[in-house]
């Protein structure tokens, strides 16, 4: 009766910890993808804000360079020159011709999650189309 009445308790303990084990990861797991929208909305705000800037003025551009700390989230917006290849108008990474009516941009964000940074970046050309 007594051996009963311990197996009996260690099933149910371990079936116990076994569904604690996974509502602690589905919560995890639910809170990494929260953030991942989140940085997803905040990738897209900051292309949005560059071609609002484009849309005002192509001079509004080249300050567009930003560092912003948004709760848990890190968003940088970097602007770098670009580059075309002679013949082909190609855009290239080096040589070439200053392109001074494109920019590319770089909007990353970063956030802790688990003991670790994770960082999405979304790169993007603009081009200045009222000239």
């Amino acid at each position: 009766m007594v051996i009963e009445v311990l197996i009996a308790s260690s099933i149910i303990t371990v079936a116990i910890l076994a569904a604690t084990a996974v509502s602690q990861k589905s919560v995890y797991v639910s809170r990494q993808a929260f953030h991942a929208t989140q940085a997803s909305f905040l990738l897209e705000e900051g292309a949005e804000n560059a071609r609002i800037a484009r849309d005002n003025a192509w001079s509004n551009i080249i300050a567009l360079n930003s560092y912003e700390q948004i709760g848990i989230f890190t968003r940088t917006v970097i602007t770098s020159s670009v580059n075309r290849d002679n013949s082909t108008k190609d855009i290239i990474t080096s040589g070439g011709t200053l392109d001074a009516g494109t920019k590319l941009f770089t909007v990353t964000v970063s956030w802790p999650e688990g003991g670790t940074t994770i960082i999405k970046t979304l790169q993007f050309y603009i081009t200045d189309i009222f000239s």
